[in-house]
């Protein structure tokens, strides 16, 4: 799968969107993508989770860590395709921790996958909890990045996006009256 194939996927499940939405991050974007219209199917996560098995294997891995929610399915398949355990980070108390016994050993050598980078938020606090742990994060994996985020990791990205994002004061969106969509995790499942 080269990059312009990926790009062409998420065009085709209709997985790139446009409007006005607010990004779990709190920014405002007039393009969003909806990566659960990938995850979905388990013969879309296939190949880019091979993929991006390929381009981390040179890391010598011996273990995947991802965020929950949206990190899980896709975290599960490259580790399967690496060989190698599957964990992820979740929120306890508004806190990222390592929960239901999944543990790091002392210099464990992880790579962290995550579908979709904006800011690198969850990227960073996945980080911290590894390295909290005592295991070594060798590199990042992601299917999208929106910007221009970088960590101090080597990182593996199949696609990148430049699509805009604002702070909610400087979002000419806002400014111009278009309704608002809320599809990030954070925002829905703070509300339910």
């Amino acid at each position: 799968m080269r990059d312009e194939s990926l790009r062409e996927e998420l065009e085709r499940r209709g997985a790139l969107l446009n409007g006005h939405f607010r990004l779990s991050s709190g920014r405002h974007s007039g393009g969003f993508v909806q990566k659960f219209r990938v995850l979905e199917d388990p013969t879309a996560v296939e190949p880019i989770a091979r993929l991006l098995a390929q381009r981390l294997r040179r890391y010598d891995p011996q273990l995947v860590v991802s965020a929950a929610v949206g990190g899980i399915v896709l975290g599960y398949e490259v580790g399967r395709k690496l060989g190698t355990l599957a964990i992820f980070v979740e929120k306890e108390g508004g806190v990222p921790v390592l929960r239901r016994g999944f543990a790091i050993a002392p210099g464990q050598r992880a790579v962290v996958v995550e579908d979709i980078v904006t800011t690198g938020l969850s990227v960073r606090e996945t980080i911290g909890v590894v390295e909290r742990a005592g295991g070594r994060v060798v590199a990042v994996g992601a299917i999208v990045r929106r910007g221009s985020v970088t960590f101090e990791q080597p990182t593996e990205v199949l696609l990148d996006l430049p699509i805009e994002d604002f702070a909610p004061e400087e979002c000419p969106l806002c400014v111009r009256g278009e309704p608002l969509q809320e599809p990030g995790s954070r925002f829905s499942s703070a509300r339910s």
